[in-house]
């Protein structure tokens, strides 16, 4: 495992904080303003960043980051580039904090995995988070990301049993992303009443730190996730703003989750 991620929960825990997990996606609206996204991102409190590689059915987001993908296509944010151009100008002007890709199976798959996961660690990348591989079908590219030092992240849905829960959290690495909500990605008014449960339930049995992700978007919502997470994962709210008014509004809205954040 790489050590960096749970080194920023540590850095975030020791501050009196929950983490900040921002997404953005790379190549939105090109691959070089993206990266002055997630720069500013950074700037507004972020501790880790989760960078969108872009896909054309992407089945786990909402409509504000299906638009985005599009809008990556459009700029030819392949896997590839996204590993030589974004992310490497990305470590450079955030060099103390994780990058963690976001991702969908095929495309890693596309390029192989052992090549995916070489180059993501030789490029500065802690981790991956592919939503649609079950941890049934994930030994080889566990197998492959494993020998890199690379973190494959999984996904804890709402509908996922406890026993199950358990099991994915037993053998976590990095963190576990803990879904909010049923259904994709974007912004919701209000979040589950059962969520505080489900978040205990897996911290109790989690090596490494939970965060929680879909439907977070504003400093009270972040508030009630992160006082039973160690932190939470914020993607459309961010999405939306850099899209409409550019980076700084972007880091207005770290700005905004982080306050949400302090303990």
């Amino acid at each position: 495992m790489s050590g960096e991620i749970a080194e920023a929960f540590a850095r975030a825990k020791a501050r009196g904080e929950g983490a900040l997990v921002a997404y953005a996606m790379a190549g939105d609206p090109d691959l070089t303003r993206s990266v002055d996204v997630f720069a500013a991102c950074v700037e507004g409190g972020a501790d880790i960043l989760e960078i969108g590689v872009a896909f054309s059915d992407p089945i786990a987001d909402g409509p504000v980051i299906q638009a985005a993908s599009e809008r990556a296509l459009k700029a030819g944010a392949t896997l590839k580039r996204v590993l030589d151009e974004v992310v490497p100008a990305v470590r450079a002007r955030c060099p103390q904090t994780p990058l963690v890709v976001m991702t969908y199976v095929n495309v890693v798959m596309a390029l192989g995995e052992e090549r995916y996961a070489k180059l993501a660690r030789e490029r500065g990348v802690s981790g991956t988070i592919l939503p649609d591989l079950p941890p049934e079908e994930s030994e080889g590219i566990r197998a492959a990301f494993d020998k890199e030092g690379l973190d494959l992240i999984p996904l804890c849905a709402p509908t996922t049993s406890p026993a199950r829960a358990e099991s994915i959290a037993k053998d976590a690495r990095g963190f576990v992303y803990c879904v909010s909500v049923a259904g994709v990605t974007g912004m919701r008014s209000e979040l589950p009443a059962n969520l505080s449960e489900r978040l205990e339930m897996v911290r109790r049995t989690s090596p490494v730190p939970v965060a929680a992700g879909f439907g977070i978007s504003n400093a009270e919502q972040a508030r009630v996730v992160g006082a039973h997470a160690d932190g939470v994962v914020v993607g459309s709210a961010i999405v939306r703003a850099a899209q409409a008014d550019g980076p700084a509004a972007a880091r207005q809205v770290c700005a905004e989750i982080k306050r949400g954040l302090k303990r």
